[in-house]
C-alpha cells in the first residue's frame, strides 16, 4: 500500500499490484466544503500523487520547494501554487517524525492559509509526532489509514484514522477472479 518508492517493484519474483489509500482518503474529505481548498505536497516527489488526489476532490494543487540537509532537518523555502486564503489539505505518503509536515506549515502561515488539515497513507508519527501536529492551533485534522497501527494512549481528539480494509479486499476478490486490480484506481 502506497509504496514509498516505486522501485521496489523490482525486488518482487512475482507480478505486484501497487495500491495506493487516496479513493479512501478522498472519501473522507468529500465531506467537507471544498470549493475553496488546495492540496499541498509536501515536496515535488510526492507532487503527482498530490496532483492525483486534488483530481479526485475536484481543486487545486500546490507543491512545497524542499531540502533535505539530514534525517530530521530539512527546509522548505517556497510553495508553488496559491495557497492564500485557501483552506490546505496536505498530503504525504507517510509522516514519521513530521518535520517535514511541521515546517511546511510555517510556510502556510506565512502564506496566509485559512485553514490546515493534514493526510497521509502511512501515520507513522515516531517521536511524538501525533502530539507535535496535535498541538499545532491551525491544523484542524490529522487523517491517515489503519496500515501502521496507532497506540490508543498516543492518539488524540484531532486525529481520524480510516480503514483499508475494503480496498484490500476487493484487491485480493479482483486477483482471485482474474480481473484488473489497477482499474481500481482508474475511475473515480
Amino acid at each position: 500500500m502506497t509504496l514509498h518508492s516505486p522501485q521496489v517493484h523490482g525486488f518482487f519474483s512475482v507480478p505486484v499490484d501497487h495500491l495506493h489509500a487516496l479513493r479512501e482518503l478522498a472519501e473522507h474529505f468529500r465531506g467537507y466544503d471544498l470549493s475553496n481548498t488546495t492540496v499541498v505536497s509536501p515536496d515535488l516527489g510526492n507532487a503527482k500523487e498530490a496532483a492525483a488526489f486534488a483530481r479526485l476532490l475536484g481543486v487545486q494543487v500546490a507543491a512545497g520547494a524542499k531540502q533535505r540537509f539530514a534525517d530530521d532537518r530539512v527546509s522548505i523555502s517556497s510553495v508553488i501554487g496559491d495557497v492564500a486564503g485557501r483552506d490546505v489539505i496536505v498530503l504525504d505518503d507517510e509522516i514519521a517524525k513530521g518535520s517535514t509536515v511541521l515546517e511546511l506549515l510555517d510556510r502556510l502561515r506565512e502564506l496566509g492559509a485559512r485553514s490546515i488539515r493534514v493526510a497521509c497513507t502511512h501515520g507513522l508519527f515516531t517521536a511524538g509526532a501525533l502530539k507535535r501536529l496535535s498541538d499545532q492551533p491551525d491544523v484542524l485534522e490529522i487523517v491517515c489509514t489503519n496500515t501502521v497501527p496507532i497506540a490508543t494512549e498516543d492518539r488524540t481528539d484531532k486525529l481520524t484514522v480510516l480503514s483499508i480494509a475494503p480496498a484490500l479486499a476487493e484487491a485480493i476478490r479482483r486477483i482471485h477472479n482474474g480481473e484488473s486490480v489497477s482499474a481500481l484506481f482508474d475511475a473515480h
